[in-house]
């Protein structure tokens, strides 16, 4: 029997650089109740939501994208022909085929980079961290750029009460690559899919392709409503403070640090009194740096941690070499959470 040649891989991981990207269009509250019966004081009350960035048509998943990305490769001092893998984690890319990081990974000058996509929701940046750090501890990639992005606005029911005012646009990512010490702890990830029902699009594509009225909603006007993104908001705030506060204890537990190790926290920005809940139920000291960016981003799914890094980085909030825990959850249910030095 022939023996296979091990891998030779570093001996771990790390993030090494950043980027963001937010679309210059910035819509306040104001905006959102054109459509909805509700008011600017109950947005933030039940959101921490002030505004949020709207794409434009220039604005695609991949413009977005590309421009995140190529300032992540800056921040890590790598060039692009140096990345082995990019991952993308989106649900707003509308083509099914091809997957559009193979798309950004040629614009960036990648050399013939390993590129897909996965559709992990606002999870979905935890799964690809973890893929990440997979292939550069096997071998199969020295460095390996994983993007968050989403163009929600297009996927958002605008006389929906329960969301017309959760989700905004955006791009982060970071580039994983080799470290000769442990800078991403194990990760603590996983599914309910029981609960699927209560995150989910409205409409599946191909009974919207159809357009029989009979069986798609309508809009105040009568007319057949693009497909969007709806959920059952109680149900998944009591899921997300009480089980997600049990997941980001696991990771701390898997990376053997307690609450007073931590510099900084960065939730999903789902919503801040779901971020203040698990901070209280963490029990995280005062010295503990936590994430808000929901405030003037909004929701922004897979994109929402990298976003949130980005900025707590570049306004000094947080610093290279800081310990920080981070963890998303959102359709599917899905989440994932890790411990992480921040580059």
């Amino acid at each position: 029997m022939a023996k296979i040649k091990p891998s030779k891989g570093a001996p771990y991981a790390r993030i090494l650089g950043v980027g963001g990207y937010r679309p210059t269009r910035v819509v306040p509250n104001e905006v959102i109740l054109e459509k909805i019966d509700s008011s600017d004081e109950w947005i933030r009350s039940r959101s921490g939501i002030e505004t949020r960035h709207w794409a434009g048509p220039d604005e695609t998943v991949a413009a977005m994208a590309i421009e995140a990305s190529g300032k992540a490769i800056a921040d890590a001092g790598i060039d692009a022909e140096q990345i082995g893998a990019v991952v993308v984690s989106t649900v707003s890319h509308f083509s099914q085929t091809p997957a559009v990081a193979t798309e950004i990974a040629d614009k960036l000058g990648t050399d013939k980079a390993a590129a897909f996509d996965i559709s992990a929701g606002c999870a979905g940046f935890g799964y690809g961290l973890t893929l990440a750090k997979g292939m550069v501890v096997e071998g199969s990639a020295e460095y390996v750029l994983v993007i968050g992005v989403e163009r929600l606005s297009d996927l958002t029911d605008l006389e929906d009460r329960a969301t017309a005012f959760l989700f905004g646009d955006g791009a982060g990512a970071v580039v994983v690559g080799p470290s000769q010490e442990p800078a991403i702890g194990p990760t603590v990830w996983g599914s309910e899919g029981d609960k699927s029902e209560t995150i989910k699009q409205t409409v599946p594509w191909d009974r919207f392709a159809v357009g029989d009225v009979s069986t798609l909603p309508l809009d105040s006007e009568g007319n057949i409503k693009f497909p969007a993104i709806t959920q059952e908001g109680q149900a998944v705030f009591r899921w997300a403070v009480f089980e997600m506060a049990k997941v980001a204890q696991q990771a701390l537990d898997a990376a053997g640090i307690t609450p007073d190790d931590l510099d900084v926290f960065i939730p999903h920005q789902a919503n801040v009194r779901i971020i203040d809940s698990m901070v209280k139920t963490l029990k995280l000291p005062e010295h503990v740096t936590v994430a808000r960016d929901i405030r003037t981003t909004g929701n922004t799914s897979a994109a929402s941690i990298p976003l949130a890094m980005e900025r707590l980085l570049a306004t000094g909030e947080a610093k290279s070499g800081d310990t920080a825990l981070v963890i998303g959850f959102g359709a599917g249910l899905v989440y994932a959470a890790t411990v992480v030095t921040l580059p």
